[in-house]
């Protein structure tokens, strides 16, 4: 039996049932190796060659496939029709040691029988152009972030990561809000006069002021505003000129990857991640109830706006059978992808359009409902007719001064009985508005005269949508990227969320800085939109390796100088082995490090101050050090030792009951507390009383939650002795059970036996 492979085993399981047993169908699961985790896998010295390695997760994964292949005719790689799914090809076929004969490479742009039928019948070799494409940008990205992000975490604080397109995005995020934090407002007024024809035949309507003496005035400040107002009064309101018209208004084109996160973020208030992940369950089925996993929708990741004509067709007879032939236009509707799309895949649509999502209503759950629901009305609308407006526009005047209402009734639906767009933020609603039948000369009541006071308002913040938008405008990134790019900034927290905006941190501002201080040409939009298009060049046979040869000499001088900028030779010398001490700059400020590096890896601040507070952990002096927060201690045997203290501490003489280390005095919200620098146990400061009947240690007085009293081993947690009454640590002389002290009497803990508690005083017991 035939062996299919594909990535994920959901698109596995929707296949074989389509193919009916007649093929064997397994996953991989994705990726089944990639460049190594924790180094950065790209020889540099010998033209930038990857070193692949087996990821230890899909180990199982390849000795299944390996058996199966084995077994198997033939072997058709079904992964995704992108640069990725090839290059996963291409991977399979090298780790699981596929023969060229019987190894071919198989692609549909949707899970379909007949889609499936026909790549069947039409395999292909593996594209190696297409596997470079995907190569240079893995090593490219790879080379930019394993560089980078360490320089990051050097002058700013560790856990920071940088990235090609990532640090990119988040200039625009940075920029963005400089602008608005710099942006003064500027007032201005609106006049508006609420006016009706004099028979009052119709409803009033109101005219917004635009002109003074025939050119565009708007009052810049209140005393204008009060000069218009008086001049208005008293005066006549005579239309002076209407324009009548049919507006148009043409049906959006179908989705792509980009449009379908800015469509769904709009109107959902979906992340891009969420969109993209709840359409790739979509694209690779779903389980539908008498009927099995079934793909609902085709590719998911492509910048193309083209629809095939078998689809084009079947969506025009069901646009005349369900909304009637008026609503199909005279020529199919056809779009233009932007310029730079790669244009590999049709559009995102149904696959089936007699599909409809009211048919899945009980089916999908919300989510998937919803996008599946955004995916089917974009497509049936962009394949509709126009939607036709009754557009009026008036003119009044009033004296020197005019003022403009506009109107826009709807007067056929078109595309948009099946679709409606999002309305831009800055749109004044007007388009609802009906304004009265006037003629020319016309002289018109006012029925109220008013002004408003505004200011210009600052750019709006990046949200999800907007930010798509912008890199795919500006040419950065990719459609597949998008989602991931967005992701990481906020794992990352270099941005949090007001609503659905985006806004940095101040470690964003500190990144975008640097980044933008040292490697201008990387953080230049241009600079990234003109390296994506020599990327994207590679799938019609550039050399890859030129690309990045070309890319990374420069960028290494930079990140060297930007290393080590700032850098000193000192004539101090290392105690650990004798070699000069260099002068450099960290995130907390300058510091000395050994030149001997890495052989010696001492490092110690210049000139630091040695304090008499021992360090908890190996007893040497600690020495005071500046960080983000301000001065601490630390212990000079970093890094051999990594404890720290808080600058103002003060050492008590209790140990810890766990590590026997001296605990110190901090102050929290609820006042001085005890705890160790060790293992960060802590505890109130409470009264000494009592002897623990367990250990023989002191008891110390402490208060419950609920504010009653009890005694608790100052052992804890080594020794768990708690008791509600102060214990002696006398045995009763009935029992043996130990004995505790209540008010004047001394009392058996789990007897009867009591005595008078001035008698042991005298007896000399507690």
């Amino acid at each position: 039996m035939d062996l299919i492979i594909v990535e994920s085993p959901s698109k596995a399981k929707t296949i074989a049932k389509y193919l009916k047993g007649k093929y064997r169908v397994d996953a991989s699961g994705g990726h089944v190796r990639d460049l190594p985790e924790k180094r950065l896998g790209v020889d540099v010295k010998n033209n930038f060659e990857p070193t692949y390695v087996v990821s230890p997760d899909k180990k199982q994964v390849i000795a299944r496939l390996s058996d199966e292949a084995a077994k198997a005719k033939n072997v058709y790689l079904a992964t995704d029709p992108d640069r990725e799914g090839e290059a996963i090809s291409w991977h399979l076929k090298d780790v699981l040691h596929l023969e060229e004969g019987k190894t071919h490479r198989i692609e549909f742009n949707e899970i379909s029988p007949a889609a499936v039928t026909r790549a069947l019948e039409h395999p292909r070799e593996i594209d190696y152009n297409l596997v470079d494409a995907q190569q240079a940008r893995r090593v490219l990205d790879r080379l930019v972030g394993y560089k980078l992000s360490p320089l990051l975490c050097k002058r700013i604080r560790s856990g920071l990561s940088a990235g090609r397109v990532q640090s990119v995005a988040l200039r625009l995020i940075v920029d963005r809000e400089r602008e608005i934090r710099a942006f003064v407002p500027e007032e201005h007024w609106d006049i508006t006069a609420e006016l009706q024809d004099i028979p009052k035949q119709y409803a009033p309507f109101k005219a917004l002021l635009a002109e003074r003496a025939g050119k565009k005035f708007v009052p810049r400040n209140k005393e204008e505003a009060d000069a218009t107002l008086a001049a208005l009064d008293g005066g006549k309101y005579i239309v002076s000129d209407i324009k009548k018209g049919t507006a148009k208004s043409h049906a959006p084109a179908p989705f792509t990857t980009s449009t379908l996160q800015q469509d769904a973020s709009n109107k959902f208030g979906m992340t891009s991640p969420d969109v993209m992940l709840v359409a790739q369950h979509l694209y690779e089925g779903m389980d539908l109830e008498g009927e099995g996993h079934v793909a609902l929708v085709t590719y998911i990741r492509t910048d193309s706006v083209r629809v095939s004509a078998e689809a084009q067709q079947k969506a025009r007879s069901y646009i005349a059978e369900k909304f009637g032939q008026d609503y199909v236009p005279e020529k199919p509707n056809f779009y233009k992808s932007k310029k730079g799309a790669q244009d590999a895949h049709e559009c995102i649509r149904p696959i089936d359009v007699s599909r409809t999502p009211e048919s899945l209503k009980g089916v999908l759950d919300r989510k998937h409902y919803n996008v599946y629901k955004l995916i089917y009305d974009r497509f049936l609308a962009s394949q509709m007719s126009e939607a036709l407006y009754n557009s009026v526009q008036i003119k009044i005047r009033n004296g020197d001064y005019g003022f403009k209402a506009s109107g826009r009734t709807l007067k056929f639906a078109g595309f948009t009985a099946a679709y409606q767009e999002v309305k831009k933020e800055d749109e004044e609603g007007e388009s609802g508005k009906l304004l009265p039948d006037l003629a020319e000369g016309e002289e018109l009541s006012l029925c109220k005269l008013g002004a408003e006071q505004k200011f210009s308002k600052p750019p709006l913040r990046y949200t999800d949508a907007s930010l798509v938008k912008a890199m795919e405008d500006k040419g950065i990134g990719r459609p597949s990227t998008y989602a991931s790019i967005i992701s990481v900034l906020n794992r990352r927290k270099y941005v949090t969320k007001e609503g659905k905006y985006m806004v940095p941190t101040e470690v964003a501002f500190e990144i975008t800085d640097l980044l933008m201080k040292y490697f201008t040409d990387i953080m230049d939009v241009g600079f990234t939109a003109h390296m994506e298009d020599l990327l994207d060049g590679i799938e019609e046979g550039g050399d890859w390796h030129k690309i990045i040869a070309d890319f990374y000499p420069p960028f290494a001088e930079k990140l060297l100088f930007a290393s080590n900028d700032g850098d000193e030779m000192t004539d101090i010398l290392c105690e650990k082995c004798g070699h000069p001490m260099i002068r450099k700059n960290g995130r907390h400020g300058k510091f000395l490090a050994c030149s001997n590096y890495p052989a010696c890896s001492n490092i110690k601040s210049e000139g630091a101050e040695i304090t008499a507070t021992p360090c908890p952990k190996c007893g040497a002096n600690m020495v005071v050090k500046s960080g983000k927060f301000g001065k601490f201690l630390a212990c000079p045997n970093y890094p051999d030792c990594d404890a720290t203290l808080p600058y103002e501490c003060e050492v008590s003489k209790e140990k810890c009951p766990q590590c026997g280390s001296y605990m110190i005095y901090r102050k929290g919200k609820n006042g001085k507390y005890l705890s160790c620098p060790k293992c960060s146990i802590s505890r109130p400061i409470t009264e000494i009383a009592g002897v623990c009947p367990v250990c023989g240690s002191p008891t110390r007085r402490m208060k419950s939650k609920a504010g009653k009293i009890f005694y608790s081993c100052t052992k804890y947690p080594t020794c768990k002795f708690m008791s509600w009454d102060m214990p002696t640590g006398e045995k009763c002389p009935k029992c043996g059970k130990y004995l505790v002290r209540k008010a004047k009497q001394i009392k058996c803990s789990s007897c009867s036996y009591t005595r008078e508690a001035e008698a042991a005083k005298e007896d000399g017991e507690v």
